[in-house]
């Protein structure tokens, strides 16, 4: 595992045979590289996609520091997804896609029958807010039409909570809405219906 994600990471190409002989059936092998922001924007969406396929095997190649395994699977570009069945790539896309698109194309492989995280584990919502904000009055107010519970933080008031807010987010916008460990930057509706 490397720092800052719990993803599995490839770490050798023996490393590669057991985890192929382990998952034949079907399994995901996502190619990146720590130079590529695009390779970052893209892990996102994937550690998104494991969050809500538990069940799926996903492994990561740093092409950086495990070298060639990229070749023999023809992989040119990072990040670059594919799906392997009974060993034989079935599936790939190269760039940034959605934790959703993924799941789209997973879906018709063979090996592909992830059991989704259970939809009904309770909402844990945080609205962090300020003073004189329209955005942030405009967020609580769809979350409370909706019936979501949220608490709500004020940042002005609480400094210790707008340090550790710039420090997850690098921003210092509001409002900003933590559901359940997921921050969503400003009052973005199509986000917050997804995570809802």
């Amino acid at each position: 595992m490397q720092k800052g994600t719990d993803m599995n990471w490839i770490k050798d190409s023996k490393h590669l045979d057991k985890v192929q002989e382990q998952h034949g059936d079907f399994l995901v092998l996502v190619f990146y590289a720590g130079f590529s922001s695009v390779a970052k924007q893209a892990l996102k969406e994937i550690e998104k996609f494991c969050r809500e396929y538990q069940d799926v095997a996903v492994y990561l190649v740093d092409v950086e520091k495990v070298k060639g395994i990229h070749k023999q699977f023809g992989v040119k570009n990072v990040p670059t997804v594919i799906a392997i069945e009974k060993g034989k790539v079935t599936r790939l896309t190269e760039g940034v896609e959605s934790a959703r698109f993924y799941a789209r194309l997973f879906a018709g492989a063979k090996g592909f029958r992830p059991r989704k995280r259970d939809k009904r584990q309770p909402l844990h919502v945080v609205v962090y807010s300020g003073p004189g904000c329209p955005a942030c009055g405009s967020a609580k107010t769809y979350l409370r039409k909706r019936g979501i519970s949220f608490r709500e933080v004020n940042i002005a008031n609480d400094k210790k909570a707008a340090e550790r807010l710039v420090q997850r987010s690098g921003q210092m916008a509001v409002p900003q809405i933590d559901i359940n460990g997921q921050l969503i930057v400003g009052f973005d509706q199509a986000k917050l219906d997804r995570l809802l």
